[in-house]
């Protein structure tokens, strides 16, 4: 018995530090993350976190895999109950926008290791990235054989659509702000919500798609 509580506060351990290192991962970075403001927010000393994780880019790596698995996981199981690309295009979607929406330390973590080009764990990001890239592809190559999709370039769409989604749950904040100053009169969308955001995405890739059929 005294071992089955051990391993479960093991495993309730390192859920606790994958938790918090998200979190800090999300809002400072990989380099400016320290190891010692982490074990703080965990309750834990930081050799307990070391004995978990082998060193920063392990749990870094830890991090990575389980955000981009789990995003993985929600928009094909999302995916798997639409019976048409058109359908498939637009869960693919709203899926992923209202899970960044919910869950912002996905955009924000995709930003900054991207904006590094993979600096930290190319290999992981890349395999990662390739797998949920491999989903939409699949989606628009459907939608291309069944004739509602005409030529197009996956990746650059697959990009709007990440980029664009990313960007907009990161930058809510600044947005808002740029709405109350008085002297900036453009349209900075502070009001829109993720659904609002992702149906105009969702029409305009689309009007792309639809545009050699």
């Amino acid at each position: 018995m005294p071992k089955k509580v051990q391993k479960r506060d093991a495993e309730a351990s390192k859920e606790a530090i994958i938790r918090h290192a998200t979190a800090l991962f999300s809002e400072k970075g990989y380099t400016s993350a320290s190891m010692d403001e982490l074990a703080q927010r965990c309750g834990l000393n930081k050799a307990m976190v070391f004995y978990y994780f082998k060193n920063k880019k392990g749990l870094y790596e830890a991090v990575m895999q389980s955000v981009l698995e789990e995003i993985y996981r929600v928009i094909t199981e999302q995916n798997s109950a639409y019976d048409s690309p058109e359908a498939a295009l637009r869960g693919f979607v709203f899926t992923y926008a209202r899970y960044a929406q919910t869950h912002p330390y996905l955009p924000a973590l995709l930003l900054k290791e991207l904006s590094d080009s993979g600096a930290v764990v190319p290999e992981l990001l890349f395999a990662s990235m390739r797998k949920l890239f491999s989903l939409f592809s699949d989606i628009v190559r459907r939608g291309q054989k069944e004739g509602v999709f005409g030529v197009a370039i996956p990746m650059v769409l697959y990009f709007m659509i990440l980029g664009t989604l990313n960007l907009m749950v990161t930058t809510q904040p600044l947005r808002q702000k740029a709405a109350e100053m008085e002297d900036i009169e453009i349209d900075t969308c502070a009001s829109c919500d993720i659904d609002e955001i992702a149906a105009y995405l969702y029409k305009s890739i689309e009007i792309i798609l639809k545009e050699q059929v």
